[in-house]
């Protein structure tokens, strides 16, 4: 069995890599241990926004009479919210199966591991390949906590597949997963404290729109232990203990339930990668070229796997890109204009640099701010909910970064993101005519 590509991994890299080459007309095979969408569709991405939606409409429905609109009973049906998800996954992974065999890509299921750059084992047979791509994707970290083995605590796994919810809930750990998590049990009720070792939500984003997302769930209920380092857990007879410290000193958070969300890293063990003998950074990562190539020729490394973002669209990306270059094709990829989303209610976005990114750089740059309240759809959808929109510029006027808190945030982003990519500068984005009346409108209006 010969393939001009074998691809380890069937996550947003591998698949989205196995159509294009496939398309193509390349042989390819594709190796995966799970189902075919990797953590992104089964276990992340997907799940996740589809409960956090189910979260929205039942926020739409209990605030629905500052709408004008009376709504009674308002309740949640947990059960079938999590049916709900998996009706929804099984159906995209499906899709994502048709797609492949439509292009002719054989899907091996199995624990594949890496002979050498040109042979790939799985399931006692052994595949020759002209050229690989190793999309293993990242695994949950698990911090080495005194006293977690004895504690039942929840990954992202457990929290998307329970069927009770906790009176309460502790979650170490406030960057994207913990705050999305914690979204969606404050929205249904659930008493949540989050405790984040930096003193900041949402790590790398934006600050003041950090700060901004968490007074308001602050307001909601949810409890934030910022800038605090947790020491050890312990399951008692009143709930699970998390004892921490911090500037005040020493204290316990006591929950029903325990959420770990203090993030990813990629996944390295297991599947024959140090048969390779690549090249790694300062960082430890896997080194790689603008093209996705690793130090080994004719071995691509894309998505989680390479540690640069953690990202499902940038893993999506950088599949195309390395299969353009094995099609020899001219592409590079350019990590400037990656957007970052958070799917609480209100949403938050954000893509290129942040002032705090500029301000150590001392890079010459004005940020360009102002509420959401000046899009007139924004008001009219977003009763008693403010926002922001920020817009860096450089000195020449150049758009370097944009964020901001506020839905449809998500969705308007994209603005943004071809704004730098584009290297435009504010004059340019001017002239572009926005549909009146909508969301977008924002970034004009901060211009």
């Amino acid at each position: 069995m010969e393939y001009q590509l074998a691809i380890i991994g069937g996550g947003p890299a591998g698949y989205t890599a196995a159509e294009a080459a496939g398309k193509a007309g390349l042989k390819v095979v594709l190796f995966e241990e799970n189902n075919v969408g990797g953590v992104c569709l089964n276990e992340g991405c997907i799940p996740t926004k589809t409960l956090l939606y189910s979260a929205k409409v039942h926020d739409s429905a209990r605030h629905a009479s500052k709408y004008g609109v009376n709504v009674a009973d308002v309740s949640a049906d947990l059960p079938k919210i999590i049916s709900r998800k998996s009706r929804i996954v099984r159906k995209l992974t499906l899709g994502i199966k048709g797609k492949l065999a439509a292009c002719n890509v054989e899907i091996v299921n199995g624990h594949a591991e890496i002979v050498d750059k040109n042979h790939v084992r799985c399931n006692g047979a052994t595949y020759a390949c002209g050229k690989q791509m190793l999309c293993a994707g990242s695994e949950t970290f698990i911090p080495p906590l005194t006293g977690l083995s004895d504690v039942g605590y929840w990954t992202h796994r457990h929290a998307l597949d329970c069927k009770e919810l906790p009176a309460s809930l502790a979650v170490i750990g406030g960057g994207v997963i913990g705050m999305e998590f914690a979204s969606f049990f404050n929205s249904l009720g659930v008493k949540v404290t989050v405790i984040e070792m930096l003193d900041k939500i949402l790590g790398p984003m934006d600050r003041e729109i950090s700060a901004m997302l968490c007074a308001e769930y602050a307001k909601r209920g949810v409890v934030f232990l910022l800038g605090t380092k947790v020491t050890g857990v312990a399951q008692e007879q009143d709930g699970i203990h998390v004892v921490y410290e911090n500037g005040q000193g020493a204290g316990v958070a006591v929950a029903e339930r325990l959420l770990l969300s203090v993030g990813r890293r990629p996944a390295t063990k297991g599947f024959g990668l140090e048969n390779l003998g690549l090249k790694h950074t300062e960082r430890g990562l896997i080194q790689t070229d603008e093209h996705l190539q690793s130090s080994v020729e004719g071995v691509y490394v894309c998505g989680d796997l390479n540690g640069v973002s953690l990202l499902a669209h940038t893993a999506v990306r950088e599949a195309e890109v390395a299969v353009n270059h094995i099609l020899g094709v001219d592409d590079r990829m350019d990590y400037r204009a990656v957007p970052s989303v958070v799917y609480t209610n209100p949403e938050v976005a954000g893509v290129g640099a942040t002032e705090e990114m500029l301000q150590q750089a001392q890079v010459p740059h004005r940020a360009l701010k102002i509420p959401m309240a000046y899009s007139g759809r924004f008001v009219a959808e977003n009763e008693g909910l403010n926002g922001l929109c920020k817009v860096l510029v450089a000195d020449d006027d150049t758009v370097l970064g944009a964020h901001v808190l506020g839905n449809p945030a998500s969705e308007i982003i994209t603005l943004a993101t071809m704004a730098i990519e584009t290297k435009m500068k504010l004059k340019d984005w001017k002239k572009i005519i926005f549909p009146h009346p909508t969301v977008c409108e924002i970034f004009r209006e901060a211009l």
